[in-house]
């Protein structure tokens, strides 16, 4: 027998290899035109009386934010011949904004940034509708965590060998590696556009995953609004830990004091992703839709309390500071991670919605990262005089008191919707 790319992609071992490296590969990609900038530290710059990394991180973030809200939109009702056509363009305005920051003086080069966050912030999405409504979704979801986690750090190594061996200014050192990596990025999106669409099996298992109106929005929220909205704002806070402990983990490490060198942020990163990503794919083994949206469930409770009692036994000096920020890497991340790729997933199953999951991840990223905003305003006007390390911890007991509260709604609620859902069909 003669095997052809297009018959390999019909063996379910094959494809969850393909999808993985696809997904992983383009999310990766976009990491590159996104990440490096923060990895700089820009000393001595100032504007409108805040530090230039602060100022350029806010505006980024506001860019991502927006590109969250558009997504709303345009990712749950985005149809399959139109996907690669939109992420490439995507990438390449990322790019030239990269470019433009630094062509403008630093004055006002800052404004560059909005616009390459804006486009960048609908490639998750993009990238999910590939790999979404399979029985097989939660192995080759793993292609898209495993950036999420490992992706910052491996990318701050590889800015700082660049600037180690090549005199770059900081102002060009992102647009440089966003250039060296456009290519590699094109490969993968070649990658993700010969998946085929999910079979009948998946479709039976897993319900149809369908562009979504405006009506049947409306409904779904209606319908599911405590349950929703309360774990909608554990996702909020977990994306401010996640985007305070990236955006400034060079500051963080320094902060406490830890010997590292360029090594440390990709070794971190890749010890707490290897941890997060083995009960990511335990998911996948859980063929009953009810009862993985239930372990799920569990899982985001372990990750929440580790937040907690991780910092607190720091401060007690039962945990060095490396281990902390190892053990609040994982504990968060897990979380995080499961209501972004995994939570709604079983969701859509468990109700059997007419809906697809980046209609409701992309509520929950748009009130994250416009979370992620207001809290680096706040640090910077009213928290100035706390360290790094001390808004980490004060992150982490606030994580682990408001979101306990906020899983036990959201979990009362979705057991009643499912006690109802029996009834009727007894």
């Amino acid at each position: 027998m003669k095997y052809t790319l297009k018959t390999l992609l019909q063996k379910q071992s094959f494809l969850i290899i393909w999808c993985i490296i696809a997904a992983f590969g383009t999310y990766f990609c976009m990491y590159a035109f996104r990440k490096p900038f923060n990895t700089g530290l820009y000393e001595g710059y100032e504007l409108f009386g805040l530090s230039y990394k602060t100022v350029l991180i806010i505006t980024q973030v506001l860019g991502y934010m927006l590109s969250k809200v558009l997504g709303i939109k345009i990712i749950s009702e985005l149809r399959a011949n139109q996907r690669i056509a939109l992420i490439i363009s995507l990438i390449l305005i990322s790019e030239i904004a990269l470019i433009l920051f630094g062509l403008i003086p630093y004055s006002y080069n800052w404004i560059c940034m909005l616009f390459n966050g804006l486009p960048l912030g609908m490639v998750w999405g993009v990238i999910f509708c590939f790999l979404e409504g399979r029985r097989i979704t939660e192995f080759i979801a793993i292609g898209l965590s495993i950036n999420l986690v490992m992706g910052s750090g491996i990318l701050k190594t590889i800015y700082l060998t660049i600037s180690s061996l090549m005199q770059i200014s900081e102002f060009w050192m992102p647009a440089f590696i966003g250039l060296i990596f456009l290519p590699i990025f094109l490969f993968f999106v070649w990658m993700l556009a010969k998946i085929p669409p999910p079979n009948a099996e998946d479709l039976q298992v897993r319900n149809k995953r369908n562009p979504m109106n405006k009506s049947g929005k409306n409904k779904l929220l209606q319908e599911f609004s405590w349950g929703f909205w309360a774990i909608a704002l554990v996702y909020v806070m977990l994306t401010m830990i996640r985007d305070f402990r990236d955006n400034f983990s060079v500051e963080i490490w320094r902060s406490l004091h830890v010997n590292f060198d360029k090594n440390t942020f990709a070794q971190s990163e890749m010890l707490i992703g290897f941890f997060v990503l083995i009960l990511l794919a335990s998911v996948g083994f859980i063929k009953e839709n009810d009862k993985a949206f239930a372990y799920i469930q569990l899982l985001i409770l372990l990750g929440i309390m580790a937040c907690g009692l991780s910092t607190w036994f720091f401060q007690q000096g039962a945990l060095s500071a490396y281990n902390w920020m190892i053990l609040l890497g994982i504990s968060f991340f897990l979380p995080y991670l499961l209501i972004q790729t995994l939570y709604f997933e079983r969701f859509i199953a468990v109700f059997k919605l007419n809906a697809n999951a980046g209609f409701f991840v992309y509520i929950c990223d748009s009130m994250g990262y416009l979370g992620s905003v207001l809290l680096m305003m706040y640090r910077e006007f009213f928290m100035k005089e706390l360290s790094w390390v001390n808004v980490l911890v004060n992150l982490g007991y606030g994580i682990f008191t408001l979101s306990f509260v906020l899983w036990g709604i959201s979990v009362w609620f979705f057991i009643r919707k499912l006690n109802t859902k029996i009834e009727v069909a007894v």
